[in-house]
């Protein structure tokens, strides 16, 4: 980008109070690349050599505000807070997983499994500790930095 960068240019937006949700589209996965974009207020970030299929489905997502990593930038951001592996979770807690992880809100999840919202909450809670993350996003990026492993079995 002529002129400016891509951080530059989300922060400028941010402080336009532009409502833009930004998908950011690179060939830089490192996380000194990643995490000053996603500070800024990236809604997403997808490198170049993603498949059709999946760059599609990110732009769906970020349009919706939902955030969005390829499983590279996850696995980059995983390695560097320390995030372990999620094998140790309940088949439940993999089902809230997968329905939160295709955009599904608590009250949404709930109805699919035939549950409250609040014991959704209680899964939720559980497989963040599991996972050693903080939010429904950074679970999310950790499924899908493990090859779509937890997210592609229905």
């Amino acid at each position: 980008m002529p002129g400016t960068g891509g951080v530059e240019a989300i922060l400028r937006l941010r402080e336009l109070g532009h409502p833009a949700r930004i998908l950011v589209l690179t060939t830089f996965d490192a996380d000194r690349d990643v995490l000053p974009a996603i500070k800024a207020g990236a809604t997403g970030y997808l490198l170049k050599d993603a498949p059709r299929e999946e760059l599609i489905r990110a732009v769906r997502a970020a349009h919706a505000g939902q955030p969005v990593l390829s499983p590279s930038v996850a696995g980059t951001l995983m390695g560097r807070l320390g995030v372990r592996e999620p094998g140790s979770l309940s088949p439940r807690e993999l089902d809230v997983l997968r329905l939160v992880a295709s955009g599904a809100t608590n009250q949404a999840v709930a109805r699919e499994l035939h549950v409250s919202e609040a014991t959704i909450k209680t899964h939720l809670m559980h497989l963040y500790g599991k996972l050693g993350v903080r939010d429904r996003a950074a679970a999310v990026a950790v499924a899908v930095a493990y090859d779509r492993g937890l997210l592609g079995q229905n």
